[in-house]
């Protein structure tokens, strides 16, 4: 069992977090980079604050389960699972090789204490669904938490979920959505509308709640709360910056699917100076603390 985190030290973990996610896409040269810097304060609250797992037995039968439905992210999960002491940190580099356990969507055989294998979007939420339907059934007292992205709501298979879960009062999921308003074709608003998102989950009797995705204190009330909500799944739209972190990243699209140094983009930093500009600004917080690096 890890041992919790403080605020501070979350934080802290956080930011490592992020400065490892530019590290490893750089290395491979290819990848996703706004959703995982975005997300990283969920899943730094997630692994250090919130699970029941164990690092040395991923396959503890009492643990949590944490689905990631929208697979692309995964180099987030990835840096958090070797920080929390799943496999060495040096293995980072290997992602998206040849052989390597850190493909660019998590494969369930390949890596233990990955819970599925993700890639086709839309899926997640009717996996762990029935994760949490079988542990009620069971007697299972485990949770099971979903994270989604919210482009995968153009999805009809994640809706077909939303309504198993809500029919079946599935109060041991949990399903948090990252609410960051891109997808790879531009704005979700623009692509397919999702609002009004509460709406819309409260009509299939779900208990909704929105937090600031990047506030620690608001992740772990949030989900606390959800324990504590009886005969309802919750989901929890979580408000995040694609790109969180890195300037030029944060809020557009363009960086959904791309990883600095790889290629010059109109208005942004050469590509030569793309991961210099990403990791100085992270290891300094923008400018707000000096960079021992300088």
């Amino acid at each position: 069992m890890t041992r919790k985190l403080t605020n501070q030290e979350l934080k802290e973990k956080a930011n490592l977090i992020r400065l490892d996610i530019i590290k490893m896409l750089v290395e491979a040269g290819s990848g996703h980079s706004a959703g995982p810097l975005g997300m990283a304060d969920i899943f730094t609250a997630f692994y250090f604050n919130l699970l029941k797992h164990d690092p040395k037995n991923p396959q503890w039968e009492e643990r949590d389960r944490l689905i990631l439905s929208n697979g692309h992210i995964t180099p987030v999960r990835y840096v958090a699972m070797a920080h929390a002491g799943y496999f060495p940190i040096s293995e980072l580099k290997t992602l998206r090789k040849l052989g390597s356990r850190l493909q660019g969507h998590p494969e369930r055989k390949r890596l233990p204490g990955v819970e599925t294998t993700s890639g086709p979007l839309g899926s997640g939420l009717a996996q762990a669904s029935g994760y949490a339907y079988a542990a009620r059934m069971d007697g299972q007292k485990f949770r099971v938490y979903c994270i989604c992205s919210d482009g995968e709501h153009d999805s009809g298979n994640h809706w077909e979920a939303v309504l198993f879960a809500g029919k079946n009062k599935l109060s041991n999921l949990t399903a948090i959505v990252d609410r960051n308003n891109i997808q790879i074709d531009g704005y979700t608003e623009e692509v397919m509308p999702l609002e009004p998102l509460r709406a819309k989950y409260e009509a299939f009797n779900w208990h909704v709640l929105h937090i600031d995705g990047h506030n620690l204190e608001e992740i772990i009330d949030a989900v606390n709360h959800a324990k504590a909500v009886f005969e309802k799944p919750t989901v929890i739209i979580a408000h995040t910056i694609p790109g969180k972190g890195v300037d030029y990243m944060e809020n557009d699209p363009k960086w959904h699917g791309a990883v600095p140094g790889v290629s010059d983009m109109p208005g942004e930093p050469s590509k030569e100076k793309q991961t210099q500009i990403a990791l100085h600004e992270l290891r300094t917080l923008k400018g707000k603390i000096k960079s021992e690096h300088e």
